[in-house]
């Protein structure tokens, strides 16, 4: 699951993020008090699992399995194996648990095959992502603190995977993105939108499964209005499709998160030029004096 959307509270720091450089980081970017770095404790991983769950189950209404619950901590087997991109803000306190207030999971392809499967595999058939030639990324749980969905933390966030990318020499990524709601009449608009306009070509179209199959096509392109559609997609789809990004054939409903969910697939390529003009661009109006 992919989850994020906007808001205004954060204000720019006054410098553009910078990278620290420590060493045998992978990723870590620093602007002001906040922080973007991966997971390094079993601390880190917890203050994900519990801004997760904050998120998820009490913000946007997914339903926790009785022991999640009890824990408050939004946990799975993948958990293990990925890898958590953690953006911090030092100014809320010096514990971890304080100063978390964004994430994203990431999961490659070895760790996917030492565990067994990707974790879209569960909605979508990605026979065809997982045959694309180099390495590939999974992005999911995404989500950020109501309080820093502005455009500095989102910004960070991506430059913490931009970072990633480029390390691991990732040729493409993809996801279960998410719509909220499971009302299919209600999201008859995007889901038709996405299909029209942002298929996937053949070679990248991960379609979902047979059991889970829900037929995006629910109205006439001629009905769905692409600008006004488009301006109502959550934000962080609209960010994917912005780079260049496709969506596969076929939604699922997740009834545990309360959402309708599509494939989402960005060849990193597009990413790397795309992103790399788009983030000179807002880095320029964001932090001029």
């Amino acid at each position: 699951m992919i989850a994020a959307t906007a808001s205004e509270r954060l204000q720019p720091t006054g410098a553009p993020p910078q990278s620290t450089g420590a060493a045998g980081r992978i990723v870590d970017i620093v602007s002001g008090p906040l922080e973007v770095r991966l997971a390094e404790t079993a601390a880190d991983t917890e203050a994900v699992q519990a801004l997760r769950y904050r998120i998820f189950y009490e913000i946007m209404g997914a339903r926790p399995p009785p022991e999640m619950a009890k824990e408050r901590r939004d946990r799975d087997a993948f958990d293990r194996i990925c890898d958590h991109l953690l953006v911090l803000d030092h100014s809320r306190g010096s514990s971890v648990a304080d100063a978390v207030v964004g994430t994203y999971r990431l999961i490659r392809r070895d760790a996917a095959t030492r565990h067994g499967a990707f974790y879209s595999a569960a909605e979508f058939d990605i026979a065809r992502l997982i045959g694309y030639p180099g390495e590939i990324l999974e992005l999911g749980r995404s989500c950020v603190d109501a309080g820093y969905r502005a455009r500095p933390v989102m910004q960070l966030l991506w430059s913490g995977i931009a970072a990633y990318v480029f390390h691991y020499d990732i040729a493409l990524m993809f996801g279960c993105a998410s719509l909220p709601g499971t009302d299919l009449d209600a999201l008859a608009a995007p889901l038709s939108y996405l299909y029209y306009h942002h298929l996937a070509p053949p070679a990248l179209r991960a379609r979902a499964l047979r059991e889970r199959f829900v037929d995006m096509c629910r109205l006439d392109p001629a009905a769905v209005d692409p600008n006004r559609t488009l301006a109502a997609l959550p934000p962080l789809i609209k960010g994917y499709l912005r780079l260049g990004g496709f969506v596969g054939d076929g939604a699922v409903i997740d009834e545990q998160f309360n959402t309708t969910d599509v494939c989402i697939i960005v060849k990193t390529d597009l990413v790397s030029e795309k992103y790399s003009r788009h983030y000179e661009r807002q880095s320029k109006e964001t932090w001029a004096a």
